[in-house]
């Protein structure tokens, strides 16, 4: 059964910063398919939803960003569940802003969360669904950045960005990585 997990900081602090649209994309699915989360038994929420007959765990941890490999490990071994039955959804600061990309493997590219996914099962082969940030910000300033609020204009294309990342989600579930690639990249 797939687990859905989006990535980001636990708060109202971090609530609607870029770094938390793995969170944002969570939401949207699980208003989609109908289901609360709930206390999981790991540090994350937890959702069962059901997508075109296929059932399927929607996942947000609530460990910070850059401890988020314990969360996953952790629903892993409780859901009895492979690495590859997983996609992790994240920010991503080197796609430009509206971009989506579904990747079945990869390195962390920076990313705290995933290099602590990445170190904490052993591998960096896991399907993975990097959404585009931008990256318009001076030198020396990428936490601030990660950590603001995206513009009323930005809003607007991360908006219809979580639209095709819903669908990309579906096809996943539905279809797998490899053909949720070729439809979506």
């Amino acid at each position: 059964m797939p687990l859905i997990i989006g990535l980001g900081n636990p708060g109202s602090k971090y609530a609607g910063t870029r770094h938390n649209i793995g969170f944002k994309l969570i939401d949207r699915l699980t208003q989609s398919m109908s289901v609360r989360l709930k206390t999981g038994k790991g540090p994350y929420l937890v959702g069962k939803g059901n997508h075109a007959g296929h059932p399927v765990y929607l996942i947000k941890p609530t460990t910070y960003m850059n401890s988020s490999g314990n969360a996953v490990r952790q629903a892993l071994h409780w859901y009895k569940e492979d690495l590859d039955s997983c996609l992790i959804c994240y920010d991503d600061l080197d796609l430009e802003l509206g971009t989506i990309r579904l990747r079945p493997r990869g390195s962390a590219g920076g990313h705290n969360g995933i290099k602590d996914i990445i170190e904490k099962m052993g591998t960096n082969t896991f399907p993975r669904l990097r959404i585009g940030i931008g990256n318009d910000f001076p030198r020396g300033q990428q936490v601030n950045y990660v950590l603001s609020p995206f513009s009323e204009e930005e809003q607007e294309i991360i908006g219809s960005t979580l639209d095709r990342a819903v669908d990309a989600t579906y096809c996943f579930i539905r279809e797998g990585i490899e053909q949720a690639m070729n439809k979506f990249n």
